[in-house]
């Protein structure tokens, strides 16, 4: 996994979030990620946790679990996903394929655009935020984290 990758996970719990850093390097398949979240989180079951990953200036992706619920995920750029294998993971868990000879068509979004919209962050907004001009991933990861309440757990871990 290259060193320009950022991934942390976060719990929502009676007292706000919680975070830890989390490390996706030994990935091998999607459900790995799922199981490196309740690691690092010390989950024990229903709790409401969200994966967020960035990777240089290129693309993130969140995933949400909670507890027996399918997993759920949105991917900012199915198209710059094609350069490493954790991307070919996050498009697989976004039930994309990239496309190969599509490259420089722009920013297209892939997966669940309705994953935090109980939280707080809808559809409209997640997709635009991932489109605006000039907004890199860390930053839509800043502003999301801000509304979700977590800024504070997300600025410590980076």
């Amino acid at each position: 996994m290259a060193s320009n990758t950022f991934s942390a996970a976060f719990v929502r719990t009676s007292d706000g979030w919680s975070g830890a850093e989390v490390d996706l390097g030994d990935a091998e398949i999607v459900d790995d990620f799922g199981d490196a979240v309740m690691e690092a989180l010390g989950l024990t079951g229903d709790e409401l946790a969200l994966l967020c990953v960035e990777v240089e200036d290129e693309w993130f992706a969140i995933a949400r679990y909670r507890g027996e619920d399918e997993p759920r995920v949105f991917l900012s750029d199915v198209h710059a996903v094609l350069a490493d294998h954790l991307g070919e993971l996050f498009a697989e868990f976004a039930g994309v394929a990239p496309d190969k000879d599509a490259n420089g068509l722009g920013v297209r979004p892939a997966g669940d655009f309705e994953l935090l919209s109980d939280l707080g962050v809808s559809s409209e907004e997640l997709l635009e935020l991932s489109m605006e001009e000039g907004m890199l991933p860390a930053d839509i990861l800043s502003v999301i984290a801000e509304r979700l309440s977590f800024a504070d757990e997300l600025d410590r871990l980076r």
